[in-house]
């Protein structure tokens, strides 16, 4: 369902698990866990701060380095 329009600075689920590299389940639980927040669009279709996707795709690779 990547065909919703949103606005620029935002991603959907889909993309943001491209981003992190985990499923959509997992992106789930990153906002059960606080970890990271909904921005937007629909409970069933929900967006994301780009920045807040970006800062926590660093601080993955950042663990995964160490």
């Amino acid at each position: 369902m990547e065909s919703q329009i949103i606005r620029p600075g935002y991603l959907t689920a889909h993309q943001t698990a491209r981003v992190l590299g985990i499923g959509l389940d997992a992106v789930r639980q990153l906002v059960r866990r606080g970890r990271l927040k909904r921005s937007g669009g629909s409970s069933r279709q929900p967006w994301y701060a780009a920045d807040d996707v970006a800062a926590l795709a660093a601080e993955r690779q950042q663990a995964d380095a160490a």
